[in-house]
């Protein structure tokens, strides 16, 4: 059975996720014991699992599965990737803000240019900087 919220994503119930995968439903609950899957739960605490908790599933399966990892190592890589998609996301704002930083930069550097008491152009600075280093 399918519940569809108003922003469009899907809510499945423990019984069409189990058959959807070819799972029990016991192991899906130990998976959430576990602390590898957290489906959200009904005003009645029926388990509900979103898109998100499903492309989770996916992962934990195909590590189980197809590499033979067990719960203990899925949990450690779970963990991991998570770290590493958070640090990405720092790099990320990071790398925002030097851009941003540098383009201040420039425009300071450009600012000074045009109130030189000796107008010049940055074309000019270059070549002068060149030259001096041959």
């Amino acid at each position: 059975m399918t519940r569809r919220t108003s922003t469009g994503k899907g809510y499945y119930m423990i019984s069409a996720v189990a058959t959807k995968y070819d799972i029990h439903p016991q192991t899906l609950r130990l998976y959430e014991r576990e602390g590898l899957l957290a489906p959200s739960r009904t005003e009645g605490n029926t388990r509900v699992y979103s898109d998100d908790d499903l492309q989770r599933l996916e992962t934990i399966l195909a590590l189980t599965r197809e590499l033979g990892v067990n719960l203990a190592g899925v949990e450690i890589i779970l963990n991991m990737r998570q770290k590493m998609e958070r640090m990405q996301s720092e790099v990320n704002e990071f790398m925002v803000y030097v851009k941003k930083e540098l383009a201040r930069g420039l425009d300071d550097w450009e600012q000074r240019l045009n109130t030189a008491l000796v107008p010049t152009a940055s074309q000019d600075v270059r070549a002068d900087s060149d030259a001096e280093r041959d």
